[in-house]
């Protein structure tokens, strides 16, 4: 099934960033371009960065200006991973495009990339809340706590995982159907921001 592919990209794109584990290395896909690999390991590679971004920002000593590089950094990956959202819905619109759509045939809430894009941030919380359970130097009531949280993260991945496949399934039968809408992100458009435009 999709997810389990999926997922097994998502993890090795997060092993591979936690070799290095610093926000600066350079990215290494080692799927062809124009595959559906190469995005799902590019689209968890940004969520992964991400994620050490906010991390970052939280320091309640970091440097103001360097807050501000940050923030502009975030920004930046937030449109990437938006861009990148939509390139994986662009693929799924292609693989079903002949497909005969059922007249009950009805519409999910949100787009399979949407939802793939929930599992890859979910793959990443699972790997660092499996790094506080085998933690050495915490708290055995930590760790128990961590264990727990850990377990619905697991539970959260069964549950998605099956979901997107029905999702998958239901529109390859012609039983839903997607229908995409860009995000239209106005804060990074010189045009749509009113600061922005403003500077012009």
């Amino acid at each position: 099934m999709f997810c389990a592919k999926a997922f097994r990209i998502f993890e090795e794109s997060i092993q591979q960033y936690h070799v290095e584990d610093r926000v600066d290395q350079p990215l290494n896909n080692p799927y062809p371009s124009h595959s559906i690999e190469h995005l799902l390991y590019k689209k968890n590679w940004i969520d992964t960065v991400q994620w050490h971004y906010e991390d970052l920002i939280r320091d309640p000593e970091i440097d103001p200006q360097a807050a501000l590089v940050l923030k502009r950094k975030i920004d930046a990956s937030n449109q990437e991973r938006t861009d990148l959202v939509e390139f994986i819905d662009a693929y799924f619109l292609d693989q079903y495009a002949q497909v005969v759509v059922s007249p009950e045939a009805t519409i999910n809430t949100e787009s399979p990339a949407w939802a793939v894009d929930r599992l890859s941030i979910l793959a990443l919380k699972i790997y660092h809340m499996q790094q506080e359970v085998d933690r050495t130097d915490a708290a055995a009531e930590h760790i128990a706590q961590c264990q727990t949280k850990l377990s619905v993260l697991l539970t959260q991945k069964q549950d998605l995982t099956t979901a997107i496949d029905q999702l998958l399934t239901d529109i390859a039968q012609g039983r839903k159907y997607m229908k995409v809408y860009k995000q239209m992100k106005m804060y990074n458009d010189d045009e749509l921001n009113p600061v922005l435009r403003v500077r012009k």
